[in-house]
């Protein structure tokens, strides 16, 4: 089946509204509250783009309407939007779990270091908290298995 040009644009569009500020924000000296605003305007957009599209794809999609003479849709979701927003919850549920455990591990482990570095016997303790950043990635995995078997 060929791609509709909308099918092909918006992912693109989406995609080009959040990393555009990134890239300014690189190649000009800007301040750090212009960055922001820009990014959240971005992200703003974003997240438009995608409420018009799941609209479009929702009123216009031909396989989420029933063929003539049938009652009911297809059990069947395969190759269906339901699919393919089930694969998106799965990924955005292990990607924005991977991010915030990064953040906490990157905040926990220098001030792991630096409790080790005064105290050899704080390595159990500072460790501790290190491996609970992690944790929230593994929670994040766990919940996109969930959603894909349910798929």
């Amino acid at each position: 089946m060929l791609l509709n040009v909308l099918e092909i644009i918006f992912p693109l569009l989406g995609v080009g509204l959040v990393s555009i500020p990134f890239i300014l924000a690189f190649k000009r000296n800007i301040s750090k509250s212009i960055i922001k605003r820009r990014i959240y305007t971005h992200i703003g957009l974003f997240f438009g783009l995608v409420g018009v599209l799941a609209v479009y794809f929702l009123l216009f999609s031909p396989t989420l309407r029933a063929a003539e003479g049938e009652e009911s849709l297809v059990a069947s979701i395969t190759g269906t939007l339901a699919q393919g927003l089930g694969f998106l919850a799965a990924a955005l549920s292990t990607g924005l779990s991977a991010v915030g455990a990064g953040i906490a591990v990157g905040n926990a482990a220098p001030a792991a270091i630096g409790a080790l570095s005064e105290n050899e016997k704080n390595f159990g303790k500072a460790m501790i908290f290190v491996v609970l950043g992690e944790g929230i990635a593994i929670y994040g995995l766990l919940i996109s298995i969930l959603i894909i078997n349910k798929l």
